[in-house]
């Protein structure tokens, strides 16, 4: 092998290196921020048993280095998140934000339109800040009436859409509109057991996967 060949061999060996350093330094540095209510805080659950605790245990399975960080709290509502993620985006600087918010304003009966302007600015300045969002959907019960309910179901997809994100269509799918909406609810029927978190994985799973 000539000199200039042997230069060229090892020009590009430190360039497959230098690409392949870069791709494993672009995984370690994502983050997912996940900004929730109860739902997602584990409410009346053991430490370490609720969904999010279950998706750093799934992306280990499949081998996607990220990391989690849980800002749920309990109770919380749209603008509590909006008043907040400021803070959180600055000091976590997440490359994914998860934003399961909604389910506490519909309680409370807020204005839709409040809780959907909410969203749409969570959304919006976790992207500004280079984050790409994800916004789990929240169904509310029947007694609310179908109008309101089919409303405020409408608004995580209308976000989403308006704003080129992700979103699951209801979090609950399969927990609270089975043949017994209340097997798989604590005893307030509000939020659901341990057996249920798996499932509520499940339906975060497919869309949070697209992003990563």
């Amino acid at each position: 092998m000539t000199r200039e060949a042997r230069r060229h061999c090892i020009a590009v060996l430190l360039a497959v290196a230098c690409v392949g350093a870069s791709r494993a330094q672009a995984s370690a540095a994502r983050t997912i921020l996940v900004v929730g209510d109860s739902l997602s805080a584990e409410y009346g659950l053991k430490r370490g048993t609720g969904w999010v605790a279950l998706l750093e245990q799934r992306l280990a399975r499949e081998k996607v280095t990220a990391r989690v960080v849980n800002a749920s709290i309990s109770g919380d509502t749209t603008s509590g998140g909006r008043s907040r993620l400021g803070t959180l985006l600055a000091q976590h600087k997440p490359t994914h934000v998860v934003i399961e918010l909604g389910g506490n304003d519909a309680l409370r009966g807020l204005p839709l339109s409040m809780t959907e302007d909410n969203l749409d600015w969570m959304t919006r300045t976790a992207q500004q800040a280079g984050a790409r969002v994800l916004l789990v959907g929240m169904q509310v019960p029947p007694n609310y009436g179908a109008d309101y309910g089919n409303r405020f179901a409408g608004l995580f997809a209308r976000v989403a859409a308006a704003r080129k994100a992700g979103v699951v269509p209801f979090f609950l799918k399969g927990i609270a509109d089975g043949h017994d909406a209340t097997a798989l609810f604590q005893a307030d029927r509000i939020h659901p057991r341990e057996e249920a978190q798996a499932r509520m994985l499940d339906n975060v799973w497919p869309e949070l996967k697209k992003l990563l």
